[in-house]
């Protein structure tokens, strides 16, 4: 019997990361749209706000939700690609050099010569973060530069929702994934994302994916539902035949399965500084536990943990430093 090479590729735009502390008086004076949204914008945009925080210290960190997912999978065991395009700058460089280092596969990223795209992340004294971005090449992404060749050898495909601000691109993704015998995963990424494809999105699920992940806002904008509880939320999404994963931040989650209903305990964050790549480290840690086999609570439970930990650094990424506990809590969890 022969085993696929990787158990997981990733499918989204690679993005640097910008972060930048912020006052909540910063967002009413220097930005528009709703805090804790993500919108898209033209690298003049990123540079007109930059050059606003007049000197405050921005960190530079690898982002983009799929990769955040992956390479938090990746750090837990395993194996896993991705599939994107960066750019030709050092940008592009620093990106592709820090996906290797973790231990993620490269093969598969695009390429282009125009500049990486990046991310400016606001992160006011709550801990959220509301996110300005330039797709820079990332946005270059092609339908016909996806085959059947990207996903040969791959059990899951975890696919963005930011991808379906193209619609081409993202039918094209999600009918090759399922071609090349991936089961699918979903993550809506923003409520902007949800009320623009909702109803691509519903078609999709319709057709099946075996997990979707959404958090409060998203599930909400999903359904355009503003008064029904998270739960009942769950229930009607897993009523599509796939695993609902609703997120609820530093409340916890509900999973959603068939007739299965599981609450999800959060794990207390000692302090949060940013909330950026949470729930997409929430979601590393359960197709980890997912794509090994484990029940649903505690693949569930190891999300709460990745998640939890992500909030207390500042941007997606979890130190070095960290892993070697974190992998030591995901195997007791699996031993449970």
């Amino acid at each position: 019997m022969s085993y696929p090479s990787f158990d997981l590729i990733g499918v989204g735009n690679p993005i640097m990361d910008l972060l930048a502390q912020v006052p909540e008086s910063f967002l009413t004076t220097h930005v528009t749209g709703d805090k804790g949204g993500m919108v898209l914008v033209d690298d003049q945009d990123i540079i007109h706000l930059v050059a606003q925080l007049g000197g405050t210290g921005l960190a530079i960190t690898p982002g983009g939700s799929a990769a955040n997912t992956t390479l938090g999978a990746t750090r837990l065991g395993l194996r896993t690609t991705y599939l994107g395009k960066i750019g030709g700058d050092i940008t592009a460089k620093d990106y592709h050099n820090n996906f290797l280092t973790a231990g993620g596969d490269i093969s598969r990223f695009k390429r282009a010569t125009l500049p990486n795209g990046r991310c400016l992340s606001l992160v006011t004294p709550d801990g959220q973060r509301t996110m300005r971005t330039h797709l820079g090449a990332a946005m270059t992404l092609s339908p016909d530069e996806i085959t059947r060749v990207d996903f040969v050898g791959t059990r899951h495909a975890h696919i963005e929702g930011y991808l379906m601000f193209n619609p081409a691109l993202g039918e094209k993704v999600v009918a090759t994934a399922r071609a090349a015998g991936c089961t699918l995963s979903i993550d809506l990424a923003s409520f902007e994302v949800a009320n623009v494809a909702r109803d691509w999105l519903l078609a999709q699920i319709k057709q099946g994916v075996a997990v979707i992940f959404a958090n409060e806002d998203e599930i909400r904008a999903l359904f355009q539902d503003t008064t029904s509880s998270y739960d009942s939320l769950a229930k009607k999404l897993a009523s599509y035949g796939g695993i609902a994963a609703v997120k609820m931040g530093k409340d916890g989650a509900w999973i959603a399965h068939g007739s299965q209903l599981h609450r999800i305990a959060p794990v207390p964050a000692a302090h949060v500084v940013d909330t950026t790549g949470a729930g997409d480290a929430w979601a590393a840690g359960f197709l980890y536990g997912y794509l090994r086999g484990l029940s649903l609570p505690a693949a569930g439970a190891m999300g709460s943990l990745l998640g939890s930990e992500t909030v207390q650094h500042l941007g997606a990424t979890i130190p070095d430093l960290h892993w070697p506990r974190l992998r030591i809590q995901t195997a007791a969890l699996a031993s449970t």
